[in-house]
């Protein structure tokens, strides 16, 4: 299969021919049923011989190809619609009936605010040529209304609220928030991806929007498999409050070391993703606190609000750490370099445990509670380095941490 991608240099396009290059070249094997050989891109820079040849050997188009932002109002047509028309006019000349995607927006639907969109009556106009196009020629086109796009490489001030914060948190910039209530549906590109993978092996997932009537706003698709449009069909929705808010946690996140709830799918776990990609390079590493003395040293790496904390331990030749129990609190003992042991015995009993672990062999090793527990370094000569997790963050204030030698 060869494909086109039009607008080949904007965020979607870029996320989207990336993407494809690992289906191409095997590195996602993720989708069996999509064999890629050629991927030809095409933006601004590029002549209309270049159309030409890749629409005479394309066979799925991807027309993303779009203004969004231009300086004159009547750049929206020629852009959206302009474009649009010649990308079809050069298929027709090639006697090319492939599938054929169009990048829309929710605008085209002309509901409430943007009934007097040039943008969204440009959108609009592209889209009743697709299915003028599909009707004349027989062609599958598949035309998609997106909500606010996000994720990675997003350009921010540009279109994008979200990466406008999430670039200017991350850099120390100033943001403004008029109404922190306004609550935005953005489709993230990962997801936006997927769906595109969904549409290449011919199951896109259809749709119609029904106009305003009480019960429907004319955003929000109805699946129907015999829909007019495509959407994907994984979007969330959050305030620009909650957006900032959460933000804010992970800019925090080096100081705290607390890292916010990430549910697998989650808004969360998504913004997180998309707002890493906007750090500087002097924030991609940072210092943690080692707390030192003569017997090593003990760093907390990472908490959780409900999934405890991560720590690594370092003991010096012949040391011995811990001596000391817990109520409630458990952890794990992960050594994952040198060779220790590791004690343990039930309070108001004589019985030991011992464990002999190394990092040659690494195990995980529970410290249960009510029991007083240690850790000894074997060696004479190398730190033990002991990777630790605790079920619960350390509170200063109720430590659940009683000294008392397991011998």
């Amino acid at each position: 299969m060869n494909i086109l991608v039009t607008g080949a240099a904007g965020f979607v396009g870029k996320n989207l021919i990336e993407n494809l290059k690992n289906i191409r070249d095997g590195k996602n094997r993720t989708r069996p049923d999509i064999t890629i050989e050629d991927i030809y891109e095409y933006d601004i820079n590029n002549t209309p011989e270049e159309l030409e040849s890749f629409c005479g050997k394309c066979d799925f188009v991807f027309n993303l190809a779009g203004v969004n932002r231009p300086k004159d109002p009547k750049e929206f047509r020629e852009g959206n619609f302009g474009f649009a028309s010649t990308l079809l006019d050069t298929l027709k000349k090639c006697g090319n009936t492939c599938p054929v995607m169009l990048s829309s927006s929710l605008q085209a639907t002309l509901a409430g605010r943007f009934g007097t969109s040039e943008y969204g009556l440009s959108k609009k106009a592209g889209e009743e040529l697709f299915f003028e196009y599909a009707e004349e020629t027989g062609a599958k086109v598949y035309v998609y209304r997106f909500p606010n796009l996000v994720g990675k490489w997003v350009k921010p001030n540009y279109n994008s609220a979200v990466g406008t914060f999430c670039n200017n948190i991350a850099n120390d910039l100033p943001i403004t928030v008029n109404d922190p209530s306004v609550e935005l549906e953005v489709l993230f590109i990962d997801d936006l991806i997927d769906e595109m993978y969904d549409a290449l092996e011919g199951k896109p997932h259809r749709c119609e929007y029904p106009a305003e009537d009480g019960e429907w706003d004319g955003l929000t698709p109805e699946p129907r498999d015999d829909g007019r449009y495509c959407y994907a069909p994984v979007t969330h929705k959050a305030t620009l409050g909650r957006i900032v808010e959460l933000l804010n946690l992970f800019h925090d996140q080096p100081r705290t070391l607390m890292m916010p709830e990430i549910a697998s799918g989650s808004f969360e776990k998504k913004l997180y993703s998309m707002y890493l990609s906007y750090l500087p390079k002097d924030k991609v590493a940072f210092d943690l606190k080692m707390n030192k003395d003569d017997r090593g040293s003990f760093t907390e790496l990472l908490k959780t609000a409900s999934h405890g904390q991560f720590s690594v331990n370092i003991s010096k030749p012949g040391i011995t750490k811990g001596q000391h129990w817990h109520n409630a609190k458990w952890e794990f003992f992960i050594v994952v370099a040198g060779r220790a042991l590791i004690q343990e015995r039930k309070i108001g009993t004589d019985e030991v445990m011992e464990f002999e672990v190394s990092g040659d062999r690494i195990q995980a090793v529970h410290m249960l509670p009510g029991y007083t527990h240690n850790i000894i370094n074997l060696s004479d000569t190398d730190d033990l380095v002991t990777l630790m997790w605790a079920n619960e963050t350390f509170d200063p204030e109720h430590p659940d941490t009683f000294f008392e030698p397991v011998k």
